[in-house]
């Protein structure tokens, strides 16, 4: 018989890959994993990636801000410019059948990655004199 099982995790799938191949011995076969990612998986990658870039976006924001001696307000405008996707390692022959491939190999042909530019317009505010705040 065969068996096919789903994993969302990485580690547990070596666990139990691991625990069968002990309890079982040579009676089980374990055939090389295959990889593949969900639409919610994608889409969660899309929107931790935009996160990440406005979080940078602001960093940087207040690092010139401070550089000026100004303090870095609320947001008045942030718009996503650009997101990119690409998977899979550059360069990586295609000729080389599943079979084929390392336990490596796979893993980075399956790894996604995404890239996103954003652009914002931040309120500058000035740093007011320690006089005016004793005041």
């Amino acid at each position: 018989s065969q068996v096919c099982i789903i994993f969302s995790d990485f580690g547990k799938m070596q666990n139990v890959c691991n625990l069968l191949i002990e309890k079982l011995g040579t009676s089980v076969t374990i055939s090389p994993p295959h990889f593949y990612h969900t639409p919610e998986a994608i889409d969660t990658l899309r929107r931790q990636v935009c996160v990440s870039a406005v979080g940078n976006t602001r960093r940087k924001a207040q690092e010139v801000c401070r550089l000026f001696g100004q303090a870095l307000g609320k947001p008045l405008l942030i718009k996503e410019e650009e997101t990119k996707e690409w998977g899979g390692h550059i360069g990586s022959h295609l000729s080389h059948s599943a079979d084929s491939q390392t336990l490596q190999e796979r893993i980075q042909n399956a790894t996604a990655y995404a890239s996103c530019r954003v652009f914002a317009v931040f309120e500058i505010k000035g740093k007011e004199n320690r006089r005016n705040k004793l005041l």
